[in-house]
């Protein structure tokens, strides 16, 4: 991991919630030379800060940084994307990379906006990549080719796993794997207060929710099982888990999942096209 980034110079404008995320990570691994690596913020104050946090130049011009970069990572909010690609636009070409991180804008409105055949590739991660345990879709543009999904996807290898998809696919990424997180905590907070329903103290609910979730998660992960043969081993004839799943069967839970899922993916669209 991380030799296709070896010299690379890189530049992350709009460190902050995923662009800091990344950032930190690859400079802690060791994957990027703080000499070679410049971010940007909205705020001076911000930037000098952080600065001074990870050793690299940060500043608050968005043009200037992109200079010398063989990488540009846009981790800006979606709103101000064009903004920022109006910016940087007579400064970026076809030899230099742009990874974006904003949800719903495609890799052609950058393309349009950039006005010259420039590689894109759209990524979309999850909030856990701040711990190293993210999930990452990928996608390329038009001019795009598979070394640059390459290149991409090492920067997020690093905080987590990747798949590629065609961008088609990118509003269902959003929902499922963006989005979910949210749908994750409301199950575990529900069998938190379960736990304490059942007589249990919160903290040790709390603990049997997560690190059950979490080895259930694994055991997907590392055995490549259907996650339906592996709830089958554990329903037992005439046992409690049968009953269980006969309740969460009669309160619609994994219909309601599935409408939520469904529901954001067509919200995604509508703020792709809108």
């Amino acid at each position: 991991m991380g030799s296709e980034l070896a010299g690379k110079r890189v530049a992350v404008l709009g460190a902050g919630k995923m662009g800091g995320i990344l950032l930190k990570a690859l400079l802690e691994k060791g994957l990027l030379a703080a000499e070679a690596t410049t971010a940007t913020v909205a705020h001076e104050e911000r930037a000098r800060a952080l600065s001074k946090q990870l050793g690299i130049a940060v500043g608050t011009d968005n043009l200037a940084a992109v200079k010398n970069a063989d990488i540009v990572l846009l981790g800006v909010k979606p709103q101000v994307v064009a903004e920022v690609v109006e910016q940087i636009h007579p400064a970026i070409s076809p030899k230099q990379l742009v990874v974006s991180v904003a949800a719903s804008v495609h890799t052609g409105q950058i393309e349009d906006a950039l006005g010259a055949p420039v590689p894109v590739v759209r990524a979309m991660p999850n909030t856990p990549c701040a711990l190293g345990r993210g999930m990452t879709g990928l996608c390329k543009g038009k001019f795009a080719s598979a070394e640059h999904l390459a290149l991409a996807s090492s920067l997020f290898n690093v905080v987590g796993r990747t798949v590629v998809v065609d961008e088609k696919h990118m509003d269902a990424v959003t929902a499922l794997s963006a989005s979910g997180p949210a749908y994750i905590y409301i199950i575990l907070e529900s069998l938190a207060e379960a736990g304490v329903k059942v007589g249990l103290p919160r903290d040790v609910a709390t603990l049997l929710a997560a690190q059950t979730a979490l080895g259930a998660a694994t055991v997907v992960l590392e055995t490549g099982d259907h996650p339906a043969l592996l709830k089958d081993a554990v329903t037992t004839p005439a046992g409690c888990t049968i009953d269980a799943i006969m309740e969460l069967e009669e309160g619609k839970l994994r219909v309601t999942l599935i409408k939520a899922v469904v529901k954001a993916a067509q919200r995604a669209k509508e703020l792709a096209s809108g």
